[in-house]
């Protein structure tokens, strides 16, 4: 029996994207191990958002080759999408695999090791996904690691945000049809998987490829009748997606979870201009409050992208003073990278890296202030919460809306209670901790 390897970088469409491989593998009869381990196969799920990403995926090729240097190693995702002539001079790499292959790289692997001892080649096929139409359905996805499963609705992008390499290595919207997306949920939840969480490249444009009249509230409202499922969580979303129509549908599907991450990437509207972002801070403004009225324990989280070409210290100033006024519970913070290929890369007014780093610091202590002031004001109160792991006697899980829970075993113990890993239970916070709450029974 081969053993295989899996790392994944970058977002929850690769994860998905991984554990959909993981299970071709194993129905195909391969060993999973962790890619710590002396494995014949390793494969690396790529990602190419910034430039820290794309040398994280090098690093990661080249490190697998030391553990195992007669293994097959295999890039696929975004880098390998976007990047082959860079990752051909990387001599580690025997087979480089671009989005769409992901669903036959059972078949480009076995092939490989057939073809190996003849040509010793490095094999490419990474097909031009801007053309591709159709979204690449891998069926039911049941295999997860964790007590939630993501759930890939849609792939590519047509915004084309000033920055983005995304939509070059993902391609056009495509959306996958409903009938897919409810059997494998359905599939998830006769798992006794209770939690979904719902993602895409840009989940927001869920169905505008579609034939019939069908968007992304129509596919929650028949996820939220599915029996089995308990919550469901919405990736990252773009801001005009929220309208009044929207809430008013969603706000009667009970299981969705009270947390949205909204993509800011800026508060100046001058930047966002800039960043081809389609929305100005009023309007985003408007959408916090229209979230904020219809759910009182609503979490919001966001990305920012802190030293943007041409982004002047006026520039940053609006955009912190409009962060402290929106308060979100947490933010990603992101230094600007600049991406060949993208406009962003060829405008002026680059910013120096010290100055990015200065900003970035400034918004990352504003968001861990956030946190821990909102998480103070749950002291006392009662939660209910999604166990999801148990890590040096610490059970871990998640609120509906969000706020990460550490509950001791010995509290489990004492009251006589077994594992509660993929457990709903009501604790008592009793500590606000700078990322977590602690609680008790």
């Amino acid at each position: 029996m081969k053993k295989v390897a899996f790392i994944t970088l970058g977002c929850k469409v690769n994860q998905y994207e991984t554990n959909a491989m993981i299970q071709k593998f194993i129905e195909k009869g391969y060993d999973i191990v962790d890619y710590t381990e002396k494995a014949d196969i390793y494969i690396v799920n790529t990602c190419t958002v910034t430039n820290m990403s794309d040398r994280k995926s090098r690093q990661m090729l080249r490190r697998v080759k030391e553990i195992n240097p007669h293994a097959i190693v295999a890039a696929c995702g975004c880098y390998a999408q976007v990047a082959k002539e860079q990752l051909e001079k990387i001599s580690e790499i025997d087979l480089i695999l671009g989005n769409n292959e992901k669903k036959e790289i059972v078949k480009y692997i076995e092939e490989f090791i057939q073809k190996k001892e003849e040509t010793n080649k490095k094999i490419e096929e990474t097909e031009d996904v801007m053309h591709t139409l159709e979204f690449v359905d891998f069926g039911n996805v049941t295999y997860t690691e964790k007590t939630r499963a993501f759930i890939k609705v849609q792939d590519g992008c047509d915004r084309f945000c000033s920055y983005c390499i995304i939509p070059y290595a993902r391609g056009r919207v495509r959306s996958r049809k409903k009938e897919s997306i409810i059997s494998e949920i359905k599939s998830i939840a006769n798992k006794g998987i209770k939690e979904v969480v719902i993602t895409g490249i840009h989940v927001a444009s869920y169905g505008k490829d579609l034939k019939e009249e069908y968007k992304l509230i129509d596919l929650l409202e028949d996820i939220n009748k599915i029996e089995g499922i308990k919550r469901i969580r919405l990736g990252s979303i773009e801001p005009l997606l929220i309208t009044e129509e929207f809430i008013s549908r969603l706000v009667k599907l009970e299981k969705v979870c009270h947390h949205f991450h909204i993509s800011l990437q800026s508060g100046c509207d001058e930047t966002l201009k800039r960043m081809n972002r389609k929305y100005n801070i009023k309007e985003f403004k408007n959408i916090v409050n229209l979230l904020r009225k219809n759910y009182e324990d609503v979490i919001l989280t966001t990305d920012i992208i802190v030293g943007f070409p041409g982004e002047s210290e006026e520039e940053f100033n609006n955009t912190y003073k409009f962060l402290e006024k929106i308060k979100f519970y947490k933010m990603h913070v992101f230094k600007y990278s600049p991406r060949k290929g993208t406009k962003a890369a060829k405008m002026d007014k680059q910013i120096d890296g010290n100055i990015k780093e200065e900003r970035s610091k400034k918004l990352i202590d504003l968001s861990n202030k956030n946190e821990k002031e909102y998480n103070d004001t749950y002291l006392g109160k009662e939660v209910e919460v999604l166990f999801e792991e148990k890590k040096e006697n610490i059970y871990k899980g998640h609120t509906k809306n969000y706020i990460l829970v550490h509950l001791p075993e010995k509290d489990i113990q004492n009251n006589m209670i077994e594992n509660i890993e993929n457990e709903i239970l009501n604790v008592k916070c009793i500590k606000a901790e700078n990322n977590y709450i602690k609680t008790t029974l």
